[in-house]
């Protein structure tokens, strides 16, 4: 029995031999490695398992009466690791080697008792069950980092396509989209097209780097200005629109606007120059219109700076209905307009800039 027991643990190491009692003699070592700290030899094979099929077997005359019959069991303590096997009676009064397997579970097995290719048979294709899962769990892994690489490069994409590289807001095809999807709702909303006074001034004097450090400065200076769901875009050169979600308020338009104003008026230093510009603001509110469209409203909003520009620069004008570009009357500012003093002094800063 002792040379039999040597051989069934290198042929199926998860071997039991039983008595004629049901006693368990001898246990394999990968199935004595599921209870460590629980000898299974010595103990009763019916007190450590339970028979779940056949159900007829509950006995350990019957357990020894069904040879060659398919077991279905699991331990009785926790984990309930689901067992299959096969017993064989022995010669004479011996009693039978049951050889077990973990069928299906070999994967929970695997993972809760630390189980290596070493606790198996040669011959076992639980190896070869492993060795699969392993390169499907490792292909699994690797194709979810592309996916998350890919996705990550669509997004990237796709913001890209929406933003102004130079300045970080959001470009002329974004405005669009943003301003399709407000106007096919109910959000009333104010468009507002700021236009930069003597910017091509600096561009001439101090070169294309002075422009584009101005521009990132006044794309800075309209994002602080702003709320956090406002839409700022660069639609052109040196032209910008403001979109403001749920805001119709006219002071509150026309204080934004003149804070705008007053800031970008500050000189920007660059390279131990100033560069100066200011800035004409024109708004128009969704609600002017009965049905508006985004070209009417963009229309309306380039009438509104026209004027402002008429006004002098560095000024802000609301639309007001009737107007246009061929008869365009100055408005009156809810804020205080600069003196004209002011204004000739601001554009004679920009002229000696130029010159």
């Amino acid at each position: 029995m002792e040379d039999l027991a040597v051989l069934l643990e290198r042929l199926c190491p998860m071997f039991v031999l039983l008595d004629r009692s049901g006693r368990m003699t001898r246990v394999g070592p990968t199935l004595q490695k599921l209870r460590p700290d629980q000898p299974m030899q010595g103990a009763k094979f019916l007190e450590t398992f339970e028979l779940l099929r056949p159900r007829s077997v509950a006995t350990v005359p019957a357990l020894m009466a069904s040879s060659g019959a398919k077991l279905h069991l699991s331990l009785r303590d926790e984990p309930r690791t689901a067992l299959k096997g096969l017993i064989v009676p022995l010669p004479g009064e011996h009693g039978a080697i049951v050889n077990l397997s973990f069928g299906i579970s070999i994967l929970d097995a695997v993972r809760d008792y630390a189980l290596t290719s070493a606790d198996f048979s040669g011959t076992d294709l639980a190896i070869e069950l492993l060795y699969l899962v392993e390169a499907k769990s490792a292909a699994m892994e690797a194709s979810r980092k592309l996916n998350l690489r890919l996705q990550g490069a669509m997004i990237a994409a796709e913001e890209q396509a929406y933003t102004d590289t130079l300045t970080g807001l959001k470009n002329r095809r974004a405005m669009d989209h943003i301003l399709s999807r407000l106007l096919a709702g109910t959000t009333p909303f104010a468009l507002m097209h700021l236009d930069l006074d003597y910017f091509k001034s600096v561009n001439d004097t101090l070169g294309h780097a002075a422009g584009d450090h101005v521009l990132q400065h006044v794309a800075r200076v309209m994002v602080e200005e702003t709320r956090g769901d406002d839409t700022v875009a660069r639609i052109g050169g040196d032209e910008f629109v403001l979109i403001f979600n749920h805001l119709q308020e006219r002071e509150r338009l026309d204080s934004i606007a003149r804070r705008l104003i007053d800031r970008l008026e500050e000189p920007i230093p660059f390279n131990g120059e100033e560069c100066r510009i200011s800035a004409s603001v024109g708004t128009v509110l969704s609600t002017q219109f009965a049905r508006p469209d985004a070209s009417t409203l963009l229309h309306a909003a380039d009438l509104a700076l026209y004027a402002a520009k008429r006004a002098g620069r560095a000024t802000h004008r609301f639309y007001e209905s009737g107007q246009s570009s061929t008869s365009l009357e100055p408005l009156e500012r809810a804020a205080t307009p600069r003196s004209q003093e002011e204004a000739g002094a601001g554009q004679g800063g920009a002229r000696n800039l130029a010159s």
